[in-house]
């Protein structure tokens, strides 16, 4: 019965071949896929289900963010508009793409670009592995949600948190607070679910109310143009944008902090 609801979301989803899903992942209206309200409750709840039992599955939580987000991505939008920055990304559309912040490898350490070159080079993440936007009514929607998608690893950086179980799950805090996405506040108790005794505890009493003041203390984080800041210094750049990095876990708790195994990247 549960892989019949996975099966279906499945159906509707993502490229699983690689060299398809990379063509895929430049794409944004021409690879998109519409549905009736009934399919997308369909690949909403066989997403959901998929995504607890596998979090590595990336295809899913992007389906589940796309299908359950279109109020939220609408409001974002709204205030993009009413942005300097969030009108110019808006109207120039960059992607974080390798041939585009290829040139963070190569700028000087104390950079947030160089903070960001190592956070992907440390973990042989790509910036072009991001799945596509499929179910998304319009251009400007499935835009958006592709840089909420994309902009994400630059968020890692900026806060400070690693890509284990722990660190997606607060990361995925500041996103609700930012953007009210289900998506994320479904990760979250998905993730706490897979929590053991002492990792539940310690996110809960560390990590969580790190992120909720967060994520209302920072700017909007996404009416950034996060590109034409690489070459300015890392720590400026977090006073200026009121980003307040993870705190380290107590000394007594910290061998709870390493989460089972690496998640996805939505």
């Amino acid at each position: 019965m549960v892989e019949s609801i996975v099966r279906v979301a499945e159906i509707y989803c993502f490229p699983r071949d690689l060299k398809e899903k990379r063509v895929a992942a430049t794409m944004i209206g021409g690879a998109r896929v519409r549905l009736n309200r009934w399919q997308q409750a369909a690949v909403a709840v066989g997403s959901a289900v998929g995504a607890l039992l596998d979090p590595r599955r990336a295809d899913l939580i992007a389906a589940l963010g796309e299908t359950t987000g279109k109020p939220a991505f609408e409001r974002v939008v709204q205030r993009m508009k009413s942005s300097p920055e969030g009108r110019a990304i808006l109207l120039e559309q960059p992607r974080v793409i390798s041939a585009n912040v290829g040139h963070a490898w190569d700028l000087p350490p104390n950079t947030f670009g160089a903070a960001y070159a190592k956070f992907m080079g440390s973990r042989n993440f790509s910036p072009d592995d991001r799945p596509p936007v499929r179910f998304m009514e319009t251009d400007e929607l499935a835009y958006v949600a592709m840089r909420a998608r994309e902009v994400h690893d630059f968020w890692h950086t900026l806060f400070d948190l690693p890509t284990n179980l722990m660190g997606e799950s607060a990361l995925k805090v500041i996103e609700f607070q930012q953007m009210y996405l289900p998506m994320c506040l479904m990760s979250v108790i998905g993730g706490s679910v897979r929590f053991n005794e002492k990792q539940r505890k310690l996110f809960f009493q560390h990590y969580f109310p790190w992120a909720i003041r967060a994520g209302m203390q920072s700017t909007d984080l996404m009416c950034i143009y996060y590109e034409k800041h690489f070459h300015e210094d890392l720590e400026d750049v977090r006073r200026k944008w009121g980003i307040t990095p993870a705190p380290a876990a107590p000394k007594q708790t910290q061998a709870a902090a390493a989460s089972p195994g690496l998640v996805e990247k939505p």
